[in-house]
């Protein structure tokens, strides 16, 4: 099952992606008593949303090991969590916002992330794994994200909040997939056409449910959180007006644009704080 958020006139909804139709549910994916309601949109022509707005974003870092080893950094033995805001989160074909004059150096990171779909505390990672996808479980399901880095405040900064906090940073979507299994999936990140990344979720360090458990004993996880998973080798600057696409397997291509944001002027509205 695919879950998109779409905009029906002023009005965030979700629906289940059912061929060329969208079959709207209520009131959304976070909650046992989620209906279809029989009511069908043509998915041509949707306008798409980030497919949900977390209370906060867990990110990993270093992950997969040529990834660490191309930033000249050692694996870590345990995962290395970090944050980002919700006002970060923008949806498909938004654009990710260029902080000119803050950073010169602006990097992709294509990322498998998870949804998570029920109250966690300390679960162990065997419970964190139990039934992916189904309404209930700890894991609701995946979608595609892009965890935008300012690499030179990174690298400037003991902590990453500045470099990877900004606005328009985490691109999520276009769906969440419930029914993919997460151990194998490919990751791809293509900038105007060209291929800068190219792996699988194999390759990770610490798996799926390892990290959804370490995160849990840390704080309280709540439906509609995101989870980031790391990214791959072949990270790589992006500059305004270039067009930035992350593909995950059975879940999508996140396609948005780069914009120098002192030059785009679109009034921005303030971030939807729950799931739906």
């Amino acid at each position: 099952m695919r879950f998109v958020r779409f905009l029906d006139g002023n009005t965030p909804r979700y629906g289940v992606v059912d061929g060329t139709e969208v079959e709207v549910v209520s009131p959304h994916p976070f909650v046992g008593s989620m209906r279809r309601t029989g009511t069908r949109v043509p998915l041509a022509g949707l306008r798409l949303l980030a497919p949900v707005i977390p209370s906060k974003i867990i990110g990993v870092g270093r992950n997969y090991r040529d990834h660490a080893a191309e930033l000249d950094h050692g694996v870590p033995t345990e995962p290395l969590l970090f944050l980002k805001p919700s006002s970060a989160v923008v949806g498909p074909d938004d654009a990710i916002r260029y902080p000119t004059g803050m950073t010169n150096e602006v990097h992709h990171e294509a990322e498998l992330a998870v949804v998570i779909g029920a109250l966690t505390q300390a679960v162990s990672p065997e419970l964190a794994g139990a039934n992916m996808g189904q309404p209930g479980a700890v894991i609701r399901g995946f979608t595609a994200a892009n965890d935008v880095t300012a690499r030179d405040l990174q690298r400037a900064d003991d902590q990453w909040t500045r470099a990877k906090g900004f606005d328009s940073f985490l691109p999520l979507g276009p769906a969440i997939s419930t029914d993919v299994d997460p151990a194998a999936l490919s990751v791809r990140c293509r900038v105007n056409g060209e291929v800068r990344q190219d792996d699988t979720t194999a390759s990770m360090v610490f798996d799926v449910a390892t990290i959804v458990s370490y995160a849990s004993h840390v704080m309280t996880l709540l439906p509609g959180d995101v989870v980031l998973t790391g990214t791959p080798a072949g990270v790589g600057p992006v500059v305004p007006g270039d067009v930035v696409e992350v593909e995950i397997e059975g879940i999508g291509i996140l396609r948005n644009p780069v914009v120098d944001r002192e030059l785009e002027r679109t009034p921005r509205p303030a971030p939807n704080v729950s799931p739906n």
